[in-house]
C-alpha cells in the first residue's frame, strides 16, 4: 500500500511544483471532489480541480514539503504535512484525507492548513 501512497504524493507535489495540466489531471478521477475547507466550498470535476489549482500558482523555488502517512488502508490515507514559504516567510501545517479510486487516482481529496506560529 505504502508505494502507492509514496507514488499519489509524488505526483502532488510533482503537480503542484510544475502546475502543469497533465500533472494535476493524472492524480483525480473525472468526477473526483476537493475539498479545501474555504469559504469556497469544494472544487468539483477534474475541471474545476484543474482550474482553481492553477488560480493558486506556488511558484517552485518558493516553498519545501514534507509530509508523512498517518493512516493508510486501500481505500483511504490520511498524511500529515509541513509547508514553507520562503517569500514571504510563512510555515503551514497540513493534514489531508485521500479517497483512492480502484486506479490508485484519488477520487475525494480534503485538505485542512493552519498557519504555525514560527515566533
Amino acid at each position: 500500500m505504502t508505494d502507492r501512497l509514496d507514488q499519489w504524493m509524488d505526483g502532488y507535489v510533482l503537480a503542484w511544483s510544475s502546475n502543469d495540466t497533465d500533472h494535476i489531471r493524472s492524480l483525480f478521477t473525472e468526477e473526483a471532489v476537493y475539498d479545501p475547507q474555504t469559504a469556497e466550498g469544494p472544487w468539483e470535476g477534474i475541471e474545476e480541480i484543474v482550474e482553481r489549482w492553477q488560480e493558486i500558482d506556488d511558484k517552485e523555488d518558493n516553498w519545501d514539503f514534507e509530509w508523512l502517512p498517518v493512516v493508510e488502508t486501500d481505500e483511504i490515507a490520511v498524511v500529515t504535512g509541513r509547508t514553507r514559504y520562503f517569500e514571504p516567510e510563512l510555515t503551514y501545517r497540513n493534514l489531508f484525507v485521500v479517497r483512492f479510486a480502484d486506479d490508485g487516482r484519488c477520487s475525494d481529496f480534503t485538505e485542512w492548513y493552519i498557519e504555525e506560529d514560527t515566533g
